[in-house]
Protein backbone atom coordinates (compact mmCIF):
# COMPACT_ATOMS: atom_id res chain seq x y z
CA UNK A 1 0.00 0.00 0.00
CA UNK A 2 1.56 3.32 -0.67
CA UNK A 3 1.97 5.75 1.89
CA UNK A 4 -0.52 8.43 0.62
CA UNK A 5 -3.62 7.44 2.00
CA UNK A 6 -5.13 9.74 4.45
CA UNK A 7 -7.64 8.65 6.94
CA UNK A 8 -10.65 11.56 7.39
CA UNK A 9 -12.43 10.85 10.54
CA UNK A 10 -14.80 13.17 12.85
CA UNK A 11 -15.43 14.39 16.57
CA UNK A 12 -18.91 13.34 15.88
CA UNK A 13 -21.09 12.36 13.17
CA UNK A 14 -22.10 16.29 12.27
CA UNK A 15 -18.28 17.33 12.49
CA UNK A 16 -18.80 18.00 8.65
CA UNK A 17 -16.11 15.23 6.98
CA UNK A 18 -17.74 15.19 3.71
CA UNK A 19 -17.68 18.81 2.98
CA UNK A 20 -13.91 18.91 4.67
CA UNK A 21 -13.19 15.80 2.39
CA UNK A 22 -14.38 17.61 -0.83
CA UNK A 23 -12.76 20.74 0.47
CA UNK A 24 -9.04 19.74 1.05
CA UNK A 25 -9.61 17.12 -2.24
CA UNK A 26 -10.57 20.63 -4.08
CA UNK A 27 -7.40 22.48 -2.73
CA UNK A 28 -4.43 19.95 -3.16
CA UNK A 29 -5.90 19.35 -7.18
CA UNK A 30 -5.18 23.20 -6.96
CA UNK A 31 -1.67 23.06 -5.82
CA UNK A 32 -0.64 20.49 -8.10
CA UNK A 33 -1.47 17.13 -6.04
CA UNK A 34 -3.37 14.60 -7.79
CA UNK A 35 -6.23 13.61 -5.49
CA UNK A 36 -9.11 11.43 -5.13
CA UNK A 37 -11.51 10.81 -2.62
CA UNK A 38 -12.83 7.52 -1.63
CA UNK A 39 -15.51 6.93 1.10
CA UNK A 40 -14.78 3.84 3.27
CA UNK A 41 -18.26 2.49 3.88
CA UNK A 42 -21.60 4.33 2.85
CA UNK A 43 -24.47 3.71 4.57
CA UNK A 44 -28.36 5.15 3.86
CA UNK A 45 -27.55 4.68 0.21
CA UNK A 46 -28.53 2.42 -2.48
CA UNK A 47 -26.72 1.71 -5.32
CA UNK A 48 -24.49 5.02 -4.57
CA UNK A 49 -22.53 7.39 -2.50
CA UNK A 50 -24.10 10.54 -1.18
CA UNK A 51 -20.87 11.95 0.24
CA UNK A 52 -18.74 11.01 -2.98
CA UNK A 53 -21.47 13.31 -4.82
CA UNK A 54 -21.22 16.09 -2.32
CA UNK A 55 -17.24 15.81 -2.66
CA UNK A 56 -17.70 16.30 -6.57
CA UNK A 57 -19.88 18.88 -6.12
CA UNK A 58 -16.95 20.58 -3.94
CA UNK A 59 -14.41 19.87 -6.12
CA UNK A 60 -16.64 20.84 -9.37
CA UNK A 61 -16.17 18.03 -11.24
CA UNK A 62 -18.13 15.05 -12.40
CA UNK A 63 -17.95 11.19 -11.44
CA UNK A 64 -14.75 10.03 -12.69
CA UNK A 65 -14.25 6.57 -14.16
CA UNK A 66 -12.94 5.54 -10.30
CA UNK A 67 -16.96 6.56 -9.10
CA UNK A 68 -18.49 4.84 -12.27
CA UNK A 69 -16.93 1.34 -11.46
CA UNK A 70 -17.46 2.15 -7.74
CA UNK A 71 -13.51 1.81 -6.70
CA UNK A 72 -14.38 5.05 -4.61
CA UNK A 73 -18.11 3.46 -3.28
CA UNK A 74 -16.89 -0.01 -2.54
CA UNK A 75 -19.54 -0.77 0.23
CA UNK A 76 -22.93 0.63 0.18
CA UNK A 77 -25.81 -0.29 2.65
CA UNK A 78 -29.09 0.76 2.80
CA UNK A 79 -30.20 1.69 6.26
CA UNK A 80 -28.56 4.94 7.55
CA UNK A 81 -26.76 3.45 10.33
CA UNK A 82 -23.53 2.61 12.09
CA UNK A 83 -21.99 -0.19 9.51
CA UNK A 84 -22.16 -2.21 12.13
CA UNK A 85 -25.83 -2.64 11.98
CA UNK A 86 -26.54 -1.34 8.17
CA UNK A 87 -24.65 -4.49 7.76
CA UNK A 88 -26.56 -6.98 9.49
CA UNK A 89 -30.28 -5.45 8.58
CA UNK A 90 -28.78 -5.67 4.99
CA UNK A 91 -27.96 -9.40 5.58
CA UNK A 92 -24.54 -8.86 3.98
CA UNK A 93 -21.26 -8.83 5.53
CA UNK A 94 -18.81 -5.67 4.90
CA UNK A 95 -16.30 -6.92 2.41
CA UNK A 96 -13.32 -5.15 3.34
CA UNK A 97 -10.56 -6.85 1.15
CA UNK A 98 -12.70 -5.56 -1.57
CA UNK A 99 -12.49 -1.80 0.39
CA UNK A 100 -8.52 -2.03 0.79
CA UNK A 101 -8.22 -3.72 -2.90
CA UNK A 102 -10.04 -0.24 -3.72
CA UNK A 103 -7.72 1.79 -1.71
CA UNK A 104 -4.94 0.26 -3.18
CA UNK A 105 -5.67 0.76 -6.58
CA UNK A 106 -6.87 4.24 -6.23
CA UNK A 107 -3.38 4.97 -4.04
CA UNK A 108 -1.88 3.52 -7.60
CA UNK A 109 -3.60 5.94 -9.82
CA UNK A 110 -3.10 9.28 -7.73
CA UNK A 111 -1.32 10.99 -5.40
CA UNK A 112 -3.15 11.12 -2.66
CA UNK A 113 -6.46 9.18 -1.67
CA UNK A 114 -8.36 11.25 0.94
CA UNK A 115 -10.18 7.85 2.42
CA UNK A 116 -13.21 9.19 4.67
CA UNK A 117 -14.69 7.17 7.46
CA UNK A 118 -18.28 7.03 8.82
CA UNK A 119 -18.90 9.27 11.85
CA UNK A 120 -15.97 9.06 14.52
CA UNK A 121 -13.25 7.24 15.60
CA UNK A 122 -15.02 4.56 17.94
CA UNK A 123 -18.17 3.85 15.28
CA UNK A 124 -18.06 0.03 15.30
CA UNK A 125 -17.82 -1.39 11.38
CA UNK A 126 -18.30 -4.84 13.21
CA UNK A 127 -19.12 -5.90 16.37
CA UNK A 128 -15.59 -5.98 17.28
CA UNK A 129 -14.23 -3.72 15.42
CA UNK A 130 -14.03 -0.14 15.66
CA UNK A 131 -12.94 2.72 12.68
CA UNK A 132 -10.20 3.40 14.99
CA UNK A 133 -8.95 -0.90 14.74
CA UNK A 134 -9.10 -0.27 11.26
CA UNK A 135 -6.85 3.03 11.38
CA UNK A 136 -4.66 1.15 13.24
CA UNK A 137 -4.35 -1.85 10.94
CA UNK A 138 -3.62 0.14 8.01
CA UNK A 139 -1.47 2.95 9.36
CA UNK A 140 -3.22 5.71 7.36
CA UNK A 141 -2.39 8.98 9.03
CA UNK A 142 -5.83 10.77 10.21
CA UNK A 143 -6.88 14.18 9.07
CA UNK A 144 -9.50 14.84 12.02
CA UNK A 145 -12.86 17.10 11.47
CA UNK A 146 -13.66 19.59 14.56
CA UNK A 147 -15.68 22.60 14.36
CA UNK A 148 -16.92 25.56 16.57
CA UNK A 149 -20.08 24.24 17.52
CA UNK A 150 -20.54 24.15 21.27
CA UNK A 151 -19.02 20.90 22.83
CA UNK A 152 -16.53 20.66 20.07
CA UNK A 153 -13.96 21.14 22.18
CA UNK A 154 -14.60 18.16 24.94
CA UNK A 155 -15.20 16.19 21.45
CA UNK A 156 -11.88 16.94 19.86
CA UNK A 157 -9.60 16.56 22.77
CA UNK A 158 -11.28 13.08 23.57
CA UNK A 159 -10.57 12.14 20.30
CA UNK A 160 -7.15 13.13 20.48
CA UNK A 161 -6.18 11.50 23.11
CA UNK A 162 -7.57 7.65 21.63
CA UNK A 163 -5.52 8.86 18.65
CA UNK A 164 -2.38 9.27 20.94
CA UNK A 165 -3.54 5.97 23.19
CA UNK A 166 -3.56 4.02 19.65
CA UNK A 167 0.03 6.16 18.55
CA UNK A 168 -1.71 6.75 15.70
CA UNK A 169 -0.03 9.53 13.37
CA UNK A 170 -2.28 12.63 13.40
CA UNK A 171 -1.13 14.43 9.70
CA UNK A 172 -3.76 17.47 10.08
CA UNK A 173 -6.50 18.70 12.30
CA UNK A 174 -9.47 20.43 9.79
CA UNK A 175 -11.03 23.27 11.68
CA UNK A 176 -14.48 23.18 9.72
CA UNK A 177 -16.59 26.75 9.44
CA UNK A 178 -19.15 25.03 7.40
CA UNK A 179 -22.19 25.12 8.46
CA UNK A 180 -21.47 28.82 10.02
CA UNK A 181 -21.83 28.48 13.79
CA UNK A 182 -24.42 31.26 15.12
CA UNK A 183 -22.33 32.07 18.35
CA UNK A 184 -19.06 33.28 16.80
CA UNK A 185 -17.53 33.93 20.01
CA UNK A 186 -17.42 30.19 20.96
CA UNK A 187 -16.55 29.30 17.53
CA UNK A 188 -13.38 31.82 18.29
CA UNK A 189 -12.54 30.61 21.25
CA UNK A 190 -12.91 26.67 20.88
CA UNK A 191 -10.19 27.58 17.64
CA UNK A 192 -8.06 28.99 19.72
CA UNK A 193 -7.93 26.18 22.43
CA UNK A 194 -7.49 23.80 20.04
CA UNK A 195 -4.49 25.80 18.39
CA UNK A 196 -2.83 26.02 21.54
CA UNK A 197 -3.48 22.05 22.55
CA UNK A 198 -2.39 21.26 19.38
CA UNK A 199 1.15 23.19 19.92
CA UNK A 200 1.36 21.82 23.07
CA UNK A 201 0.53 18.08 22.70
CA UNK A 202 0.78 17.63 18.94
CA UNK A 203 3.57 20.47 17.72
CA UNK A 204 4.02 18.48 14.57
CA UNK A 205 0.43 18.54 13.13
CA UNK A 206 -1.14 20.70 11.02
CA UNK A 207 -4.01 22.76 11.37
CA UNK A 208 -5.79 23.92 8.89
CA UNK A 209 -9.70 26.42 8.36
CA UNK A 210 -12.13 25.13 5.94
CA UNK A 211 -14.46 27.81 4.60
CA UNK A 212 -17.64 27.89 3.84
CA UNK A 213 -17.97 28.13 0.14
CA UNK A 214 -19.94 30.89 -1.14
Amino acid sequence: MKKNIYFITGIDTDAGKSYATGYLARQWNKQGLHTITQKLIQTGNNGYSEDINLHRKLMKMSYTQEDKTQLTMPEIFTYPASPHLASRLDNRPIDFNKIENATRILGERYDAVLLEGVGGLMVPLTEDYLTIDYIGDKGYPVILVTSGKLGSINHTLLSLEAIARRNLSLYMVAYNLYPETPDQTISDDTKRFITKYLSRYFPETRMVEIPVIK
